[in-house]
């Protein structure tokens, strides 16, 4: 089994013409019946030969290789096994500590997104881009979508994410008591600290999401033979992407893959360039930056962007077992806003400074839980069907 793209699904109505004529094309293979798309990930040199219409087929898959799905719809742990193991545990709760204990020796222009955000360099030696929102419900929400990574499983894509109080006086923030004038934050605000990561790259979608969708061109089904025969570094790659969709719909983040896709309208090719918000560390592992846009503010704009995060969701039908074991564990015990409180608090001594989910944004955060169990198990459902 693949990436198993989902059948039946119609236009809502503020979908835009680009989106929904790019899902007409992946779904053209499998109007009439129940069929499985494999995903492929771009390889050097892959547009310019499929420009030149010189694109290769897969080769044969090696005797005697384990398949990367088991049970129909999930990744093999032989497979997971590869995925690089990011921010372990241990690693970065070690970090901040650190970050929360460290006086901040200097503030630093650029390198950590928009203009009133800054690159600090702590006492310990370390730096952590300091991200100063434009309203507290972003900083609010890159502080429980850190937490929500965790309640999935999945909080090692994420880097460590800790809380501060802007104090000019205060002993932290006291040596840069002179650039904070000039930085134009408020006193006692709240900013978040999250740690600076070297020699991260861009990373270009993949397909179906990626080049082959955004230049138009129809997909091809794929056989299992040819998902098999894909090196390891793809598949590994698209473990990751499996998670990072089915995170970006939970939060609805709508400043990653989906800015992307709104784009194309009016940029064919901005499907080849890089994913704002999305970076590959020197192992390989993909790191899931700036999450601002989750929960909070993205909840404010469901209307806008879930005509584009819900067909993401529907292009993948291959998921972490233990992500869809917490996805299930949420949706039977209805416990999406209580888990998450209950890490916050624990976890993040200034989680009372900006407050947690409304009741409604909680409602929210467990309907979008309930909507991807629905979707995992109509995926189990198809691949028995096969």
């Amino acid at each position: 089994m693949g990436l198993m793209l989902l059948t039946g699904t119609s236009p809502h109505s503020d979908l835009s013409r680009s989106l929904w004529k790019w899902m007409s094309r992946v779904c053209e293979f499998s109007r009439g019946g129940q069929k499985t798309f494999r995903a492929l990930l771009a390889v050097p040199g892959r547009e310019e030969r499929a420009a030149e219409g010189r694109t290769p087929p897969p080769g044969p898959p090696p005797a005697g290789a384990a398949s990367p799905v088991q049970r129909g719809i999930f990744w093999s742990r032989e497979l997971e096994e590869q995925v690089p193991s990011g921010f372990a545990a241990e690693e970065a709760a070690a970090w901040l500590s650190a970050a929360r204990a460290a006086r901040v020796a200097s503030l630093e222009r650029g390198g950590c997104g928009r203009s009133s955000n800054r690159l600090a360099r702590l006492s310990d030696g370390s730096r952590a881009c300091v991200r100063y929102g434009i309203n507290p419900e972003q900083i609010q929400g890159e502080a429980l979508s850190y937490h929500l990574a965790g309640v999935l499983g999945m909080q090692e894509r994420l880097p460590p994410m800790a809380l501060s109080l802007v104090e000019a006086r205060g002993r932290q923030w006291e040596p840069v008591r002179e650039e904070l004038r000039g930085s134009h934050w408020a006193e006692g605000a709240v900013v978040s600290l999250t740690r600076w990561v070297d020699n991260l790259t861009d990373v270009v979608a993949p397909a179906p999401w990626g080049a082959e969708a955004g230049a138009g061109r129809r997909l091809q089904p794929l056989s299992a033979g040819e998902l098999g025969a894909l090196p390891p570094s793809q598949l590994v790659e698209l473990v990751q992407w499996s998670d990072l969709i089915l995170f970006d719909y939970l939060t609805a983040n709508f400043d990653r893959l989906v800015s992307n896709l709104f784009s194309l309208q009016w940029d064919p090719r901005v499907m080849r360039r890089a994913t704002s918000n999305l970076l590959r560390a020197p192992d390989g592992g993909l790191v899931f930056m700036d999450n601002e846009a989750g929960l909070v503010h993205g909840y404010r704009l469901l209307a806008m962007w879930d005509p584009y995060n819900e067909p993401l969701l529907r292009s993948v039908c291959v998921f972490r077992e233990g992500t869809a074991q917490r996805v299930a564990e949420l949706h039977r015990r209805r416990s999406a806003a209580a888990e998450l409180r209950r890490r916050y608090r624990a976890r993040e001594p200034l989680w009372a400074r900006l407050g947690f989910l409304s009741e409604r944004q909680a409602e929210l955060l467990q309907a979008r839980v309930d909507f991807v169990h629905r979707h995992i198990a109509h995926c189990r459902a198809q691949a028995a069907a096969l």
